[in-house]
This record gives structure tokens, sequence and C-alpha cells, in this order.
């Protein structure tokens, strides 16, 4: 038996007052119970009972070592009890990784909404341009924005979708024209968000009917950067067309530094993905924060999309694309 077990069937013994009650309790012979005694005080080299005839007592030893074993089980317990609540109530810290621009503009506020729903949940959010390898840093969930994932073994849960959209500054415009399709806007100068999980060409474009049109600037971009509004500020500077996230573009457009080119023209979404490791005994604040973010993503990139259309209608553009 091993030392977890014979603690166990010691406090059984010391609590029945007796080898033949205790084994009756965990439906065991005496023999085997007594058996079990021994072995322990034989491992332990110490005598825990006093034996006679007719009945047992602890030894002064074994009296010690029960309030030892009592406060031991009781741990062991509460450790199972612990356990075995993560998955039915989420409770503890959250440790999530997600995009820059994601994390910023959609995934801080959620995680926000979430804590006050989840009060026992607490959230570490970790923002870099890279997917991070979940075990070996020990992120519960990581927030993926990529048009297609890599192989792996971990669990993903699409999220939803996002939408970028073409800007220039006015200086831009007025130096070099603004173009009218998406055959000349290969010929602009354009500047680029460079990803891991989603290249930078070419941009693809998709029509009402699902039909896509791929755009690959003949010229090098002169300038690439790894976060959206670094390359929302290359852009207000004048170096070129790039694409942004909405949310990133809000606030230029409103104020007047940018400007949308090819409003009609929609480029095909991103898929937003949870990765996580594993299905089974899945932890309670994982599976609740996948499923809030489930519902709450979509109503995000809804009210950015919709604060768009706002704007278009304001000042008389073309329509944004339908979702």
């Amino acid at each position: 038996m091993d030392k977890l077990g014979s603690m166990k069937m010691f406090v059984g013994v010391a609590e029945a007052g007796g080898f033949a009650k205790a084994a009756v309790r965990a439906s065991l012979s005496t023999a085997a119970v007594s058996r079990a005694i021994m072995d322990l005080e034989a491992s332990l080299q110490t005598r825990l009972f006093n034996r006679t005839t007719r009945q047992i007592s602890l030894t002064e030893a074994g009296r010690r070592y029960l309030e030892h074993c009592e406060r031991i089980l009781n741990e062991v317990d509460l450790a199972d009890a612990e356990a075995m609540g993560a998955t039915a109530l989420p409770t503890g810290r959250l440790r999530v990784h997600a995009s820059a621009g994601f994390g910023q503009h959609y995934l801080t506020p959620l995680l926000a909404r979430y804590t006050q729903q989840f009060e026992g949940v607490s959230v570490d959010l970790v923002l870099s341009q890279r997917t991070p390898d979940l075990l070996e840093e020990r992120f519960d969930v990581a927030i993926v924005v990529a048009q297609n994932l890599k192989d792996s073994s971990l669990v993903s849960q699409r999220l939803g979708m996002t939408r970028a959209v073409l800007c220039a500054s006015p200086e831009y415009l007025s130096r070099h024209g603004t173009p009218a399709s998406l055959d000349e806007l290969e010929a602009h100068t354009c500047v680029q968000l460079s990803l891991q999980d989603q290249p930078s060409l070419p941009w693809i474009f998709e029509d009402a009917d699902g039909n896509e049109q791929a755009v690959r600037p003949q010229h090098e971009a002169p300038f690439t950067v790894n976060i959206a509004e670094a390359l929302g500020e290359a852009i207000r500077a004048g170096m070129g067309i790039g694409m942004l996230p909405i949310p990133t573009a809000l606030q230029g457009l409103r104020d007047g530094t940018l400007v949308q080119v090819l409003p009609h023209a929609c480029l095909k979404p991103i898929n937003v993905h949870a990765l996580y490791a594993s299905r089974q005994y899945l932890d309670a604040k994982i599976k609740t924060l996948v499923e809030f973010l489930r519902d709450a993503v979509p109503q995000r990139v809804a009210e950015h999309e919709q604060e768009l259309g706002l704007w278009h209608a304001r000042y008389g553009r073309s329509p944004m694309c339908p979702a």
C-alpha cells in the first residue's frame, strides 16, 4: 500500500477504535487492515498502537503521528477539491497572449468586462507580434489574428473576423493622385504591415459574391513595420498607401489626417482564433473566456464597422463592405 493509503488506513483504525470496525468501514478483511498497520509501523520503525486481546490504544508516537496524518489528509482533500473546482468555477490567474493592435483595441476592453462578470479571475495579458509557445511560456490562451493557422496540436476556436481598410494621407493623394481601381492601386507606392502569422502580400480583395482578387504593388515597399499604429504614422507622413485595421484608422479618418482609399473595395476579412492546450478537463476560466469572446468579439468588430459606416454617411462616402 502506498504511504497516503497507509495514512488513511491508520487514521481509520484510530477513529474506529479497532481493526475489525475499521475493516468493516473500509470493506476489507480484519487481517488486511492489521497487516497494513504492521507494515506502516515497520516502515516507520515505530509502534503506533498498543495492542491487547480486547482493545487497542495509540502510543505517544501514534498520537503525534495521527495529528500529522489528519493535517496531511485534510490538505490532500483541499487540493483535490480545488483541482476539481477548477473545471467548474472560474477562479485564479489567467495568462493570455495577443497581438499588440488586437489586444489594445479589442481584447483589453473585453477582458475588463470579463473580469467584472467573473470576479474570481485575474488576467495577465501579454502583447507581442508573434505566436508564443503556450506550454513552454505557460500561457492559458493565445488570441491569434491570421487568415490561416499553422498545423499544431493546440485546440483552436474561431472567435470571429476583423476587417482592414486602405488609407493614405491627403498629401500623398494630392501628389500622386487617387487610384480609382484595384489595377491602378498596383502602380502606387504602398507601405506594408509585416506580421509573423500572415503574409504582407498580396492584398486580397473580395466582392459581394466571394470572388477574390489579389493585388500586388509593382514597387517595392519603402517601409514595412510589424505594429499597425506605427504603420498608421507612416501613412500619415505621406509614405504611401497602406492597409490598417479599422480601429487604428478611425481617428485619422475623423481628424482628416487619413483618407480611405477605394472604400468600395473590400479587403478579405481576417480570422480571429483562440488557441489553448486541450479540450479534456478544460479549466473553467479558459472555458468561460473562450465562450465570452466568441460572443463579444463579433459585437466589438460590428461596433467599429458601424462607426466607420457612420463616418461614411456623414461625409457622403461609399458604404462600408458588408459583414
